[in-house]
């Protein structure tokens, strides 16, 4: 199961390649960074715009970890759609980090033996007599939908145009309803998850657009069809309403 676990997982040495990437060799930002960091934690160098930058753009983000680098690039992502909730920025990195190995993303769990490609073939699952089958179903549901509008939301909306397949807002409506299917799930309160896909639930639409701006930025930086035009127009007034 997919879990905000990404900043847990950050350690002391993470913690000190983004005090060294912040102050860039001067020595008054590093003993400031320092500072901050013993009193305010590491979130106040996780928050800072310039450990971005410096991770994508300088030498030292290469010596990085998969989870620092994972975690701050969506951080910033939501910030920067006006989310601040930093659980939501954990789940987006542990989903990134997750469902971007092989097939992961068409397995309701790591090691599950079925592969689904459809949401309709999901949410049947999510019907399983199996209480912990139904469960994973249910949140992979929601996972596999926001995996899918988020990262490729050119490739629904040019099928869409093409073959009359299912727009972004399907996807969102599929994605919200299993997360809230979760959340009501009793494995959910069991695991003390359920407070947190009730959240996801309600802020998927702008965890989409925040992921799908880091494949924008990151993943397919050339994409300049009509079609990624106008997406992008519609995900602006999208996040208005």
């Amino acid at each position: 199961m997919v879990q905000p676990n990404v900043r847990a997982s950050l350690t002391r040495d993470d913690a000190q390649l983004a005090l060294h990437v912040i102050a860039s060799g001067r020595i008054s930002d590093l003993e400031e960074g320092e500072r901050r960091l013993a009193t305010d934690g590491v979130d106040a160098l996780l928050d800072d715009p310039r450990l971005l930058v410096g991770l994508l753009r300088t030498d030292r983000g290469i010596m990085a970890s998969y989870a620092l680098v994972a975690y701050v690039i969506m951080r910033h992502a939501l910030t920067a759609v006006g989310e601040r909730d930093r659980q939501l920025a954990d789940f987006l990195a542990s989903l990134f980090m997750e469902f971007g190995v092989r097939d992961r993303a068409q397995r309701i769990s790591r090691f599950d033996e079925d592969t689904y490609d459809t949401l309709g073939g999901i949410l049947a699952a999510a019907d399983s007599s199996d209480p912990k089958r139904s469960f994973l179903a249910r949140a992979h549901l929601g996972n596999y939908a926001l995996w899918f509008s988020g990262v490729f939301p050119d490739h629904i909306e040019e099928r869409r145009w093409r073959k009359g397949g299912p727009n972004l807002e399907y996807y969102e409506s599929m994605g919200r309803k299993g997360y809230s299917l979760a959340a009501h799930h009793k494995l959910a309160h069991d695991a003390g998850v359920d407070e947190f896909y009730a959240l996801a639930a309600e802020r998927f639409r702008v965890m989409r657009i925040a992921l799908t701006s880091v494949s924008d930025a990151l993943l397919f930086p050339h994409s300049n069809s009509p079609t990624s035009i106008i997406r992008r127009v519609e995900d602006d007034f999208r996040l208005m309403s």
